[in-house]
């Protein structure tokens, strides 16, 4: 379906479902979901709407609007963004922040977010897929990701025994590897209630 009228129909369903709808609360949900859709479209955004459904279908971790080597870069990034992208997901350093910005007093920042480590949590309890390709260092790892001219959304590979998660952000061109591991961190915050 034409991403145009997938919007328009999405519309047309939310509002013939809030005609029947007796609460409050729930018109509010519903209006705020035709609004986000609305909002898409009135704001040129629907190829870039188009291309977020897709990428849920490549099952790989959620997607990302930039990615930082170092946190000065991101810092950078966002006090010169005259726009933050606010509640939007980042990498900085190989792992994930969410971009945290209060338009009211222009307060910004980033704050970590255990998002890829609950996706591999649950690849992991999911049975994960044999890896595709093994390598002896990360070095031999990184060479063989970078020199796919179209990787995929997400690989799992063997380095030096241990399985790591390769990842393709198509929408900013990025390429980065993830150690399965982390999942052991998130089960540490948990038990120390963190």
């Amino acid at each position: 379906m034409v991403i145009g009228d997938l919007i328009n129909n999405a519309v047309d369903l939310l509002g013939r479902i809030d005609e029947k709808t007796q609460s409050p609360e729930e018109h509010e949900l519903l209006r705020a979901a035709a609004d986000a859709l609305r909002f898409i479209w009135a704001n040129g955004l629907s190829y870039e709407f188009m291309d977020y459904r897709e990428s849920l279908e490549f099952e790989s971790p959620p997607p990302v609007v930039a990615a930082f080597k170092t946190r000065e870069d991101a810092n950078s990034w966002l006090a010169n963004n005259p726009k933050p992208p606010a509640m939007a997901y980042v990498l900085i350093s190989g792992e994930y922040y969410v971009v945290a910005y209060r338009r009211e007093n222009d307060w910004r920042t980033f704050l970590p977010h255990p998002t890829l480590e609950f996706y591999l949590e649950e690849m992991m309890k999911a049975s994960l897929p044999p890896a595709v390709a093994t390598f002896n260092t990360r070095e031999e790892a990184d060479a063989w990701l970078g020199g796919q001219s179209e990787p995929s959304a997400q690989t799992v590979i063997q380095i030096g025994g241990e399985h790591y998660l390769a990842v393709y952000y198509r929408n900013i061109n990025h390429r980065a590897i993830f150690p399965f591991s982390l999942v052991k961190r998130l089960g540490k915050k948990e038990e120390s209630g963190a």
